[in-house]
């Protein structure tokens, strides 16, 4: 019996995307669904719901058990992004985690700064 991860992949496939654009779309690390399969891993559920979310359109009883068919309805209305849109969402998140770095890295500096002023207080 095929297991979801493998359903995954032919889902990937199906909607004409990389493994990559796949993880992004629904939230996922980067390289996630491609470890799963490698290392032959369940799912979680969190991921399963992240997937119908993002694609209503994926019959959820044939992404757990296999039966059935892909889709519920005809696939004319697979959401695709392009590229454009996953390098824009890419982006975005590059800079928001920038951002928290550059944060923790000013709040360092500020805490030694303080360090070094108490220090030349007691003495």
């Amino acid at each position: 019996m095929s297991k979801t991860i493998n359903r995954i992949m032919q889902l990937v496939s199906a909607l004409n995307m990389s493994a990559r654009q796949f993880d992004m779309s629904i939230g996922t690390a980067n390289g996630y669904i491609l470890r799963m399969q490698k290392n032959n891993a369940s799912v979680g559920s969190d991921v399963i719901e992240r997937i119908v979310k993002e694609y209503p359109q994926i019959n959820l009883v044939w992404l757990i058990t296999g039966k059935g068919e892909m889709f519920v309805e005809d696939n004319t209305k697979t959401k695709v992004r392009s590229i454009a849109e996953i390098e824009d969402f890419i982006d975005n998140k590059l800079k928001s985690q920038l951002s928290e770095e550059k944060k923790l890295f000013l709040d360092e500096i500020l805490r030694e700064i303080d360090d070094v002023n108490k220090s030349k207080k007691i003495k």
